[in-house]
Parts: C-alpha cells; sequence; structure tokens
C-alpha cells in the first residue's frame, strides 16, 4: 500500500540532491541523515551519489548518479564521470563484501526508448546476482522476491560507505 500510495504524488527527480542529504552516523554525530534515509541515500560525494532503488531487481541494488542533472552520458563533464566509475567500483566492492554475490549487473538505461525509468537523470544501476538467484520470478511471473527489507538493506551498507567519505 505504501508503494501504491507514494506513486499518487508529484515525482521530482530522486538524484538531485542537496547538503542536507548526505548520509550521517545513526550515532547522530554528523548532519541530520532523516532525509538521506528517507531517500535511501548511501553516499553524497562531491560529483556523485550512491542510493538504493526504492524497487529493487534484488536485495543490494543500488544506483550511481553523477549530481549534474543530465540525461545523456556525452554531456558530463570528464571529472564527474571520474568520480562516477570509482563509486561504481566501490559499490560494487562493497556489495561483494556485504552479500558475497557471484556476480554483477552493472548498467545503465538511456533515453526513455532505452528503458530508463529516470531518463532525465543518468544513473547506472548495480544489481548484485547469485548462482540460481530468483531473478527469474521477473520475466515470467512479473513479480519480484526481495528477501530482505529496504530499511535492513540500508542499515547494513551505510556503515560501509561512511568509510569512503572518511577516504
Amino acid at each position: 500500500m505504501e508503494y501504491i500510495e507514494s506513486a499518487k504524488g508529484p515525482r521530482g527527480c530522486i538524484f538531485c540532491t542537496t547538503a542536507d542529504d548526505t548520509p550521517s552516523s545513526a550515532s547522530g554525530d554528523g548532519p541530520s541523515s532523516a532525509s538521506a534515509a528517507e531517500r535511501l541515500i548511501l553516499h553524497r560525494g562531491e560529483r556523485s551519489i550512491v542510493l538504493l532503488n526504492r524497487y529493487p531487481y534484488a536485495a543490494g541494488h543500488l544506483m550511481v548518479a553523477p549530481h549534474l542533472h543530465c540525461g545523456e552520458i556525452e554531456r558530463v563533464d570528464a571529472a564527474s564521470l571520474s568520480e562516477l566509475m570509482a563509486r561504481i567500483a566501490d559499490t560494487a566492492r562493497i556489495l561483494r563484501k556485504t552479500y558475497d554475490c557471484e556476480g554483477m549487473n552493472i548498467g545503465a538505461n538511456l533515453g526513455a526508448a532505452g528503458g530508463a525509468g529516470f531518463a532525465e537523470h543518468l544513473h547506472f544501476h548495480v544489481v548484485p546476482r547469485w548462482n540460481g538467484d530468483t531473478n527469474f520470478m521477473t520475466a515470467l511471473g512479473e513479480v519480484r522476491v526481495i528477501p530482505e527489507h529496504l530499511e535492513r538493506t540500508y542499515e547494513r551498507l551505510l556503515p560501509q560507505f561512511q568509510e569512503l567519505s572518511k577516504s
């Protein structure tokens, strides 16, 4: 019901953030993380953001995007692309460590015709995969099987992404 009811409101860009959306530790030593937690933001760097996909294909399905609100990869500056790729690599490392996944899907859908749900803002999906996982359910049954609640996924991943901010 939360999903159905939330779909009724206006839809802004989920990737555009402010400094108030920077995650802080659960212990409260830093800026308020209520907005970051509500938006499932795990990391906000100088030029990029990492957040959980609210409608994941697998537990740990994350998205990485530049701060620049732009849907065309060729319009993103070199420094932003460099940080974007570094965060994708960090995200892959963190997911392997946390979820012991056996593989991963990493990719971007460019434009509405390319399948992008948010075509106006470039973003990459990083999806952990396991041999024998239930991804066939999406194709055959039009249903997703997620063994972990989003809030638990957020709690598991946040400390590791906070380490990125310290380095």
